[in-house]
């Protein structure tokens, strides 16, 4: 192998030879790792394809609907796929469902009835729900609907408050909302073996309560998916994992039949539910990118354990760290000043195929409390599932990143993110 060629290749694009160095010695260290990530990817790969031969996908079912949608045979085989890859008995899968917190909105909205209450047993939900919630007052929210909400915090450890969970399920506790990923909080993300375990707790104190998984940034990183371990529901958005990076929007809810039904009653309308939504000739991208999304996945979550190990020889506090299971595609990295997580983020951005001469900054986006800077030039707008970077801009300074549509990209993402922090003499190497 020619490394004198690949780091020739690297400098042309910018990357200081000590950069390059640095992390190549990283990357050797990780071998093993990315081996067992490639097996959990064959077999991913396999359940897909598998679940497509089943419903016998084919290229019938790539043809546009317009209007009304009705007989679309490919969105209904999609949304069959999509029930047996996850193992769930019903799936709605829809260009119409714009996004992760617009599918949540409608898996909650569908399900819950003025009186009832939502019990987050795993703290705060992302920013982005509070207003769907009523957490932060919002037009249009559950709260306005008299739908109340509580939430239990997880020990300072990261584990279930178990006692504390069982004060707060009482008689009006109607669903329970399980974020899989961090967030923004600083905690760690949640297995699905713990998953399975908190539901099973929940269910052994109210056996009718309906627990919805907020499943973002978790699909394909293990060999099983939440609905396996008891979600009623799991809801995820197709501009992430499941996507490939090939679906151009939507989001999806699986899980058992009677939620799904209510979800897309909510969707559509009372009575027409399923049975309407146009897919406008998406179908081929939404199969194609199911198809491909173990291997995507695969390639971000190595993105993600190189920018642990990377960022822990800099001496920085990342969560998870260079050696702990992963549970998500998500790095967190504490860089401790807003000057570092400038830094970082226009590195990801410098190495991006879309807008990479843009220079990213701070400001007031919709639906966050504070000042928040993103990265990503992607094909796709907002897809986390591609090389992207955020952050809000207040301490302890920690920056998100994940994605990557290639293990190439990603790696190349945080050279980058390391040569302009090296640049502005934020680090030493």
């Amino acid at each position: 192998m020619n490394t004198n060629e690949i780091n020739k290749t690297y400098e042309s694009l910018g990357i200081d030879p000590k950069v390059i160095a640095f992390c190549q010695s990283t990357e050797e260290t990780l071998r093993e790792r990315f081996a067992q990530i490639d097996y959990n990817a064959e077999i991913n790969q396999m359940k897909v394809l598998k679940a497509m031969q089943d419903n016998r996908l084919s290229d019938v079912h790539f043809a546009a609907t317009t209007g009304y949608g009705y007989n679309d045979i490919g969105r209904d085989t999609l949304e069959k796929v999509y029930a047996d890859v996850f193992h769930a008995e019903d799936a709605l899968v829809r260009p119409q469902l714009i996004s992760g917190t617009h599918a949540l909105t409608v898996a909650l909205s569908g399900n819950l009835r003025p009186g009832d209450e939502i019990l987050s047993p795993v703290g705060k939900p992302y920013d982005t729900l509070e207003g769907v919630i009523g957490i932060t007052k919002t037009k249009g929210s559950l709260a306005e609907f008299g739908i109340t909400y509580r939430q239990v915090d997880l020990l300072p450890d990261g584990n279930f408050d178990w006692e504390q969970i069982r004060k707060a399920v009482h008689e009006k506790t109607k669903l329970a909302t399980i974020q899989r990923s961090k967030g923004y909080a600083d905690r760690p993300t949640l297995s699905v073996e713990k998953i399975g375990e908190l539901i099973a707790f929940l269910k052994e104190l109210k056996p009718d309560i309906i627990c919805m998984v907020d499943n973002c940034y978790g699909e394909f990183v293990d060999l099983h998916e939440p609905t396996e371990v008891g979600a009623d529901m799991c809801v995820g958005s197709l501009i992430k994992n499941p996507g490939g990076g090939l679906a151009p929007i939507g989001g999806y809810i699986v899980g058992k039949t009677e939620y799904i039904e209510n979800a897309a009653y909510r969707l559509t309308a009372p009575g027409l539910g399923k049975e309407v939504g146009a897919t406008l000739g998406l179908n081929a991208l939404l199969f194609q990118g199911l198809f491909l999304a173990p291997q995507v996945v695969s390639g971000a979550l190595k993105g993600a354990i190189f920018a642990a190990n990377v960022y822990e020889k800099l001496g920085y506090k990342v969560h998870p760290n260079g050696t702990e299971d992963r549970f998500d595609i998500i790095q967190a990295v504490t860089l401790n000043s807003a000057e570092a997580v400038i830094a970082f983020c226009k590195g990801i951005q410098a190495a991006a195929p879309v807008d990479s001469y843009v220079s990213p900054e701070p400001w007031a986006m919709p639906g966050y409390q504070c000042d928040v800077i993103m990265a990503a030039g992607a094909f796709v707008q907002g897809s986390s599932i591609e090389l992207s970077a955020d952050a809000p801009i207040k301490p302890p300074y920690t920056v998100f990143f994940q994605g990557g549509l290639t293990w190439y990209h990603a790696k190349f993402g945080i050279m980058m993110s390391v040569q302009k922090l090296y640049e502005q003499g934020l680090i030493m190497l």
